[in-house]
């Protein structure tokens, strides 16, 4: 016999409706928003440490300045020769750097740049900013290899001593934080003097010599007390078309380089991106300097220098004061010879190692910006992609197939033509704004505006468009007063 008895089910409970599905990962930790500032900065822009803080800071910027001078030196000057052959050189160079500067005042202050600078979006500036630092792998661990008993100590004890040894006691931590670097400069410059007078380089090559020693080329016993500097000192500056069209490539390639640390200092110093206003009258200034340059008889021309931008990340203190009292310590160490050669007789491998972790700041700030796009995009991985590494790949082709005499891979009939050419496409910067803005401003550019980033960045880009532009671009003091609007 079946079982008859009535069974009373009980229905199932209601379920909730349907919510909106959380994005993959929200469950296994926090997503963080997109931040148009960083929050670690202990000094923006605007802000400043105390006055002792600030002069020791500042010093510490001439000193990160002065390994580039130095290598451009040690570089150059040797291929210059000595004598009448050295003289006539820096004659024809300060003849090209006067007729050169004329490009960057035009395209600065006609602002030209500036409406060039409108076509980018987040994900352009991502590889422009990021090939700034890596661009210039070059001056890294290569050179910190020519003498790897200084320039790997240097290396290790600069992040043992700045991002480990500052969590030991707080009491430590702003000491450490903004000035580890001098630190270490002083400890292992002073372990490279005792190496030299102890006679470790006595029996080495002499590239290891130049490398290594801290007496290098007599520096002290042949620097000046004081040298100050006057209009044309080599003589009568030199106008040849060959070498001004060189050196006209070398302003644009200068112009598309300083971009790009102008976005990474902006961001490393607590301000918002610079307007195209603002872009385009700093490449007019650094014109101007490019003229002073030529007239003063400088050996190169004027660009930002990237490793004091990569400072302002790794002291977290962005104070334009600091940056301000800095170019007081360059001006002085300049005019007092002494003073300057005893700095300067640091051995390059400790800058190297310095520049190792400078550039690499820089780099990261620049894939900072990818918070800004959709990363998610397959177009934006096809153009971020393939502007980072031809950014990268380009110049290196062009820089391998130049030769001693300077004459790289572009050889059309016209000599002028190929030193423009091999000049900018031998700059990993100026590539990556080429490809990228190309890419970015043709592929499907009106459907994936959002995606590109662009309504977070075109505010900026105005004078009005956003209220803090003033706030962080206005020139100081009564400037505004003098200056006609034009080249505001």
């Amino acid at each position: 016999m079946g079982e008859t008895g009535n069974h009373n089910h009980q229905p199932p409970p209601p379920q909730p409706p349907p919510g909106p599905v959380p994005p993959l990962g929200a469950a296994r930790g926090p997503l963080y928003p997109p931040a148009e500032q960083l929050l670690q900065l202990h000094y923006c822009i605007h802000s400043n440490p105390s006055w002792h803080q600030t002069v020791l800071l500042a010093f510490q910027h001439y000193i990160v300045m002065l390994g580039t001078a130095v290598m451009i030196a040690t570089v150059l000057v040797p291929r210059m020769g000595g004598g009448h052959r050295f003289t006539h050189i820096m004659r024809a160079v300060q003849g090209s750097l006067i007729v050169s500067s004329i490009l960057n005042i035009i395209i600065g202050y006609g602002k030209a740049w500036g409406n060039l600078t409108r076509f980018f979006s987040p994900l352009v500036l991502v590889p422009v900013v990021c090939v700034v630092g890596l661009g210039l792998f070059a001056r890294g661990f290569p050179q910190l290899g020519n003498c790897v008993e200084i320039g790997l100590p240097m290396l290790i004890l600069l992040v043992i001593s700045q991002q480990y040894l500052q969590h030991i006691h707080p009491k430590t931590r702003p000491i450490l934080e903004r000035f580890a670097l001098l630190l270490c400069v002083g400890i292992i410059w002073a372990f490279a003097a005792i190496l030299t007078v102890a006679g470790a380089y006595k029996n080495v090559r002499d590239q290891t010599k130049m490398s290594c020693r801290t007496d290098r080329s007599f520096l002290m016993s042949s620097a000046p007390w004081i040298k100050i500097p006057y209009p044309f000192q080599w003589g009568t500056p030199i106008f040849r078309a060959s070498h001004v069209f060189g050196m006209m490539g070398a302003a644009l390639v200068s112009s598309a380089e300083s971009t790009g640390a102008f976005y990474a200092a902006a961001r490393l110093a607590g301000a918002t991106p610079p307007p195209s206003h603002v872009v385009s009258r700093s490449i007019g200034l650094q014109g101007i300097g490019q003229l002073l340059d030529g007239i003063f008889g400088s050996l190169v021309g004027s660009a930002v220098s990237v490793e004091n931008v990569g400072l302002l990340g790794l002291t977290r203190v962005g104070s334009r004061r600091v940056v301000e009292i800095s170019s007081g310590f360059m001006i002085f160490f300049s005019i007092f010879g002494k003073f300057g050669a005893f700095f300067a007789s640091i051995p390059l491998p400790i800058f190297a190692a310095i520049y190792c972790v400078l550039y690499a700041i820089v780099a990261a700030t620049g894939i900072s910006f990818i918070q800004f796009a959709n990363p998610n995009s397959m177009r934006n991985i096809y153009i971020l992609g393939l502007s980072l590494f031809l950014g990268i790949s380009i110049p290196q082709y062009f820089v391998m197939n130049t030769d001693m005499a300077g004459h790289g891979p572009a050889k059309t009939g016209a000599g002028w033509f190929n030193n423009i050419l091999n000049t900018i496409f031998s700059s990993p910067p100026t590539v990556a704004i080429i490809v990228g803005t190309l890419l970015d401003n043709t592929l499907e550019a009106g459907h994936a505006r959002d995606e590109r980033g662009l309504p977070w960045l075109v505010p900026f880009q105005r004078r009005k468009g956003d209220s803090r532009n003033e706030e962080f671009y206005n020139y100081p003091l009564i400037i505004n007063d003098y200056i006609p609007t034009r080249f505001l």
